[in-house]
């Protein structure tokens, strides 16, 4: 007994949920852990500051191909504002129109979902900033 517990006491674990790490990972959160806290950092920057994809990249020197896919996946959106309303070369999966976050158009998101109120509640939820986080996204 005592020889299996001493192998369970030299294994590393992530410090926020525990999941067992390498033993030479150099970090002491996991990657995902460490993921969700670059989120939550880039969250509260778009929320306090006026960036686009670009600038969110260059500060937190992150790939600009993540923020694009945090856009993709619709935890973060691009304002539409009144010289640009979309990031090249995002476009609805099903009919090739400029969309500002996700993989589908509004028309589209509620053609598929048959309702209309979560592409609705996206577009009162805009405020005049370039970027912003859409609530409940860690």
């Amino acid at each position: 007994m005592e020889h299996s517990q001493s192998l369970f006491d030299n294994v590393k674990v992530c410090e926020n949920c525990k999941r067992p790490l390498p033993y030479n990972y150099t970090e002491s959160l996991c990657p995902r852990c460490l993921d969700m806290m670059l989120f939550r950092e880039v969250k509260e920057y778009i929320r306090t500051h006026d960036v686009n994809e670009y600038d969110v990249a260059q500060h937190f020197n992150i790939p600009l191909r993540q923020v694009k896919n945090w856009i993709k996946e619709g935890r973060i959106e691009y304002k539409t504002t009144e010289h640009r309303s979309t990031i090249e070369g995002l476009h609805c999966q099903r009919c090739g129109a400029p969309v500002s976050f996700g993989t589908l158009c509004p028309k589209c998101l509620r053609l598929l979902n048959g309702t209309k109120g979560y592409a609705k509640s996206v577009e009162a939820g805009k405020q005049n900033s370039k970027m912003y986080h859409l609530e409940g996204e860690e």
